[in-house]
């Protein structure tokens, strides 16, 4: 599949759910937010939300320092 992901076209696996993204991506649970064709999906809804070839990703790890 493939996906655009932070800009990038990325050949993936065949991913299912935005679920099986953030696992492939390895992301934590806490501390990064994927936003899906222009808007945020919550955590809560990654299970639930399919994903298609073509879609748009932008995914964001947050980090924090001082």
């Amino acid at each position: 599949m493939k996906l655009h992901l932070n800009g990038e076209v990325r050949e993936t696996p065949d991913l299912v759910t935005l679920a099986d993204l953030a696992a492939w991506l390895d992301l934590p649970v806490h501390g990064s937010a994927v936003e899906l064709n222009g808007e945020v999906i919550r955590r809560a809804d990654h299970a639930a939300t399919p994903l298609k070839e073509g879609d748009r990703l932008e995914v964001v790890r947050l980090v924090g320092g001082g």
